[in-house]
């Protein structure tokens, strides 16, 4: 598998310059298909509009590191299992994916040209820990527990716990992925979750960035 010259040496720069200890600790083997991936997004995306991002650098801060810099906060168990809700373009379960190909990793999404590019994706890139659904996470149906479900960009935290809570194993969280320090958000969940919230640092994004962990009391 040999990523074109579009985003495969955005993600090597990006691996060799910045210092993001997800993508530090990538193997070269994950490195490229990392950067398969994002060509394979580039050329979907002029189709199907999976993402307004377009310029291959931006891509990989955007994108790819903005993805990886959720995993130190993450439990490090292996066999993890995690649902990505409103997957989109597979941001950010596809790069979770490659970084820790013992974890399983599924993504819901409704639109069914997004959840087709999540199917062969995950074929071209062959990720067997992947699967798919184009269905609403309201929806889905005859999946286990998962340890960590997660979400970028996908809505409010009052709706993501609506919505995505009973999914949760009993030890595990729901966990958005936010720009801005979203207090307004946190004050709508009240009581009915214990909530933490982490800064987070992605090398080459100038830009907040904060994790919300919302965990059953």
């Amino acid at each position: 598998m040999t990523p074109t010259r579009s985003c495969a040496a955005p993600i090597r720069t990006a691996n060799r310059r910045l210092n993001c200890p997800a993508a530090a600790d990538l193997s070269a083997a994950a490195r490229e298909r990392l950067a398969a991936y994002l060509d394979l997004l580039a050329k979907w995306n002029r189709v199907y509009n999976l993402t307004a991002i377009r310029e291959p650098s931006r891509m990989v801060t955007h994108h790819a590191l903005d993805s990886l810099a959720v995993l130190p906060r993450l439990p490090s168990r292996p066999s993890l299992r995690v649902l990505d809700v409103g997957s989109g373009g597979g941001l950010p379960g596809i790069p979770i994916a490659i970084a820790r190909p013992d974890w399983r990793v599924v993504m819901v999404d409704p639109n069914h040209k997004k959840a087709a590019f999540l199917t062969q994706a995950a074929i071209e890139l062959g990720l067997a820990n992947v699967a798919s659904h184009a269905t609403r996470v309201e929806d889905l149906r005859d999946e286990a527990p998962f340890d960590v479900v997660i979400s970028r960009a996908f809505a409010d935290l009052a709706t993501f716990a609506a919505t995505s809570s009973r999914h949760v194993a009993a030890d595990g969280a729901l966990v958005a992925m936010k720009g801005v320090h979203p207090a307004d958000e946190i004050a709508e969940i009240g009581n009915a979750f214990a909530v933490e919230t982490i800064p987070v640092h992605v090398p080459g994004l100038d830009a907040a960035r904060h994790l919300v962990f919302m965990r059953k009391p």
